[in-house]
């Protein structure tokens, strides 16, 4: 066990990683939001993360192999973050949780949805997600004859709520 850690438990460790209120935030941007800039990272997170947390964060990702950092070629300045093998193993725990705080916590309908359908679609929808992450962020062949996207069967999902919201109101 090294020293920089309380313990070698599997869950104290990951507690390590996931304890703060951003990480896991900033990974569910990436995954389902398709989020790869710091600045989409930064407008994009309806909880209001700042620019400076937001930095540190990924930076401590980086070092732990959950992302990686490639200069945008079409802008000097900018850089792509993706997803490693690591971080979308994340797709199963996130679906759990999803389903957990559908369940017990005071959610809203729109931003439910996504857990809802990931729980109702169960680990086939979960590894056919995982395959498109590998194609997205790891240049892997994108899964053959699985059309539309999970992503896209998530969202659809959220517009169908925000369309029946918007008639009922």
């Amino acid at each position: 066990m090294r020293d920089d850690h309380r313990s070698g438990c599997p869950i104290n460790l990951s507690l390590e990683v996931f304890g703060d209120k951003w990480t896991l935030l900033i990974l569910r941007d990436m995954i389902f939001g398709n989020r790869c800039h710091f600045r989409e990272l930064l407008l994009g997170s309806q909880e209001g993360i700042s620019s400076n947390i937001l930095a540190d964060r990924l930076k401590s990702l980086m070092a732990l192999g959950m992302l990686t950092r490639a200069d945008d070629p079409t802008h000097k300045q900018k850089g792509i973050y993706c997803l490693t093998e690591m971080s979308i193993g994340l797709v199963p725990i996130m679906a759990h949780l999803g389903a957990w705080g559908s369940k017990w916590l005071p959610v809203s309908e729109e931003l439910s949805i996504r857990a809802i359908l990931l729980e109702d679609g169960g680990p086939p929808m979960w590894e056919q997600f995982m395959s498109e992450l590998r194609a997205e962020h790891l240049g892997t062949s994108p899964p053959v004859g699985q059309v539309p996207s999970v992503r896209a069967k998530l969202q659809a999902g959220y517009q169908a709520v925000m369309v029946k919201k918007a008639q009922s109101a």
